[in-house]
């Protein structure tokens, strides 16, 4: 069994999608099979771009919600139809103890996600964080945990 886990932008610019998309699905590649498992947080953007490739390469996902109000609190209503399709496929969803989303939610759920997998995959700009919780911190921590980050970050990508 193959756990990689992900971290990335929430907001990648709409042209951008397409190019992270299809460089998920090939960094994903090697490990298509029904031993696959892709943990995600299901935020917007990569998150939620990641649980969909796991899914078409034959994968599981499991869920980790960083809150009890996450969906409410932070799944804009255009989005909550394609964050409930993945939320219903998904083979676990658990939920960190926290009753709002909030840096210390998101910092926890990141905490989480390394702690289950072997590897992460970043869809990330290269920049700092804009605060606890975030991408470069998720790569950050996974580094320092000695585990490989795969850095996905197609030409052309751009957030908006």
């Amino acid at each position: 069994m193959t756990r990689i886990g992900i971290t990335g932008h929430s907001n990648l610019a709409e042209e951008s999608r397409e190019a992270v998309v299809h460089a998920l699905g090939a960094a994903l590649a090697p490990y298509r099979d029904e031993t696959l498992v892709g943990i995600s947080c299901l935020a917007r953007g990569a998150d939620q771009l990641f649980a969909e490739a796991v899914l078409r390469a034959g994968g599981r996902v499991e869920v980790v919600l960083p809150s009890a109000d996450y969906r409410e609190s932070k799944v804009k209503p255009h989005d909550r139809a394609n964050f409930d399709g993945l939320l219903i496929r998904a083979s676990t969803v658990r939920y960190m103890p926290h009753m709002h989303a909030d840096r210390a939610a998101y910092e926890d759920a990141n905490r989480a996600v390394l702690a289950e997998v072997e590897r992460l995959f970043a869809v990330w700009d290269g920049c700092p964080s804009d605060g606890r919780g975030g991408t470069a911190d998720a790569v950050v921590a996974a580094r320092g945990q000695g585990l490989p980050v795969e850095v996905i970050w197609p030409e052309g990508a751009r957030r908006a």
